[in-house]
């Protein structure tokens, strides 16, 4: 007889099942991800296939606490997840994308995300769980659901970005993207929706020199990070430069017509503060 955690394991499992490994966005993560993946879809436990892989890096939280994933329902309640991390070292992990996207997060990017989950802890620790999260928190939320790295030698590259500038950036600069600029995901709920890809899916570009290796880039990431929280400048949506990624090259076949970028409702102007910001 089938029962609704059954029903709920296969949903699951057709749903990574649905994951093509070999799209741009995927690929830096595909060693970790397509094997758990693979192993879920056999009948493994996510938590407990995240845990031994977890524990073979030695990953941990900023307490020193090695990092573990728990069931949702293990949250106690009224706990705030952010600070049961912190506390505890258990991440609450459902069994669906957006979750096992966020654990493959933690996999890759571990120093950014205990950062992350450190300036978060800490504003819960100051001022409690508010109504609304506030400037610090909402930019630190967006960051872990929707950002991606935009990783570039070109200095032109990230003023064209920040200015909206999407000709420059995406056609007249299209072939020094191979060699001089790289975007690499972060955000759990972005490659959610990566998973069936439509043009306008928009990131939260963060902008970074290029650096080699993924264990560089981490660190140079978490060092970011909280210097942007320590500086004040890591508050709400501005922190960032709106990145349609469709129009990425190499991300989409569609984009290597100039005309894709004609479409304002994806590729907006911004508003005239923003291009002069930028």
């Amino acid at each position: 007889m089938r029962t609704q955690q059954t029903a709920a394991g296969e949903h699951f499992a057709g749903a990574l099942a649905g994951i093509d490994w070999s799209r741009p966005w995927f690929r830096p993560f595909a060693a970790h991800g397509a094997a758990l993946a693979a192993a879920v879809q056999g009948g493994a436990d996510l938590r407990s296939a995240l845990d031994a892989r977890a524990a073979a890096l030695d990953l941990r939280t900023a307490r020193g606490l090695p990092l573990r994933f728990i069931a949702q329902q293990a949250l106690p309640a009224g706990s705030a997840y952010e600070a049961h991390i912190d506390a505890t070292g258990a991440v609450p992990t459902r069994d669906n994308l957006h979750d096992f996207f966020n654990a493959l997060i933690w996999l890759h990017f571990p120093q950014a995300k205990r950062a992350l989950n450190q300036i978060q802890s800490d504003v819960i620790a100051r001022d409690g769980v508010q109504t609304t999260r506030g400037g610090v928190r909402d930019a630190a939320t967006l960051f872990d659901e929707n950002a991606v790295l935009f990783l570039s030698t070109d200095a032109g590259m990230s003023t064209a970005l920040r200015g909206f500038d999407w000709k420059s950036l995406f056609v007249d600069a299209r072939f020094a993207w191979e060699a001089g600029c790289a975007v690499v995901p972060f955000g759990h709920a972005l490659l959610e929706k990566l998973v069936q890809p439509y043009k306008s899916v928009t990131a939260h570009a963060w902008t970074l020199p290029l650096v080699p290796g993924d264990a560089a880039l981490d660190a140079v990431l978490a060092g970011s990070l909280q210097s942007a929280a320590d500086a004040g400048t890591l508050r709400g949506g501005r922190s960032f430069a709106p990145l349609p990624v469709m129009g990425i090259p190499g991300w989409c076949e569609d984009n290597a017509d100039p005309d894709f970028y004609a479409d304002a409702t994806v590729f907006r102007p911004g508003r005239r503060r923003d291009r002069e910001a930028g």
